[in-house]
């Protein structure tokens, strides 16, 4: 049965001759400006996700995209599209699916009907297993899977970092009121930037997966009278 053809390069706004570089800089570009979670147009976002997501699905998969290639003058053939003699694409799949987008902040999951994919790509590629290249873009199957790494900042008085310490740090998940404690061990000698690592910790694992790593990022409180340049400790004394 002929389905509508989809330009695939033409949706992630590339050439035909794109690297993978290019190929892969364009998907994050707009993935990153349609994501539902952050676009005004919450359903008109969610649409043109899930085309970009798919042409990365294709093109970001050296042998989807070598098939996808050798369709070559039948992709404008009209009253739909069917595929050449021989073609070794794929089957239809139907099932469900969601995607999931992770961050610093933990994770944001949205569905979508049915697989997320078009007719198109159900035909000549099956259902897919999608890709996993910008911060946990991509279809996902029905296992296990582990949480999400969460970061937060921690501000660090410049005597702490110095001898270390023990302290007991409240932190609030984005979209929850709930406040948990954690005691957290301040190493001696830390500096600006470095993670402390609370294992297990960060967002919940989903079907009896594990969760994932709570890193908390030190941020060097600003000392009255000490400046903190690498490993050096600087104390400026006006001489007359």
């Amino acid at each position: 049965m002929p389905v509508q053809f989809r330009d695939y390069y033409e949706t992630l706004g590339v050439s035909k001759t794109a690297t993978d570089d290019e190929i892969r800089s364009a998907f994050r570009k707009l993935a990153r400006k349609y994501h539902p979670d952050v676009a005004k147009d919450k359903k008109a976002a969610e649409e043109k996700f899930k085309e970009i997501n798919e042409a990365y699905e294709v093109l970001g998969d050296p042998e989807k995209r070598k098939k996808y290639d050798q369709l070559g003058a039948d992709w404008n053939r009209p009253g739909g599209f069917q595929p050449p003699p021989g073609w070794q694409g794929g089957g239809q799949q139907p099932g469900g699916g969601y995607y999931q987008w992770g961050g610093d902040g933990g994770g944001v999951q949205f569905e979508f009907d049915g697989t997320g994919f078009s007719d198109f790509f159900e035909a000549f590629f099956g259902g897919g297993r999608g890709r996993s290249a910008f911060g946990g873009f991509g279809r996902r199957q029905a296992t296990a899977e582990r949480g999400a790494d969460v970061e937060a900042d921690i501000m660090v008085p410049l005597e702490e970092a110095l001898h270390g310490s023990t302290r007991t740090v409240s932190l609030r998940r984005a979209g929850s009121d709930k406040v948990e404690n954690y005691q957290v061990k301040i190493p001696r000698g830390v500096h600006e930037g470095q993670r402390i690592r609370l294992r297990g910790q960060g967002q919940a694992g989903t079907r009896g997966g594990k969760s994932g790593d709570l890193f908390l990022r030190v941020r060097l409180a600003r000392h009255p009278d000490f400046t903190v340049e690498g490993s050096d400790l600087i104390h400026e004394v006006k001489i007359e």
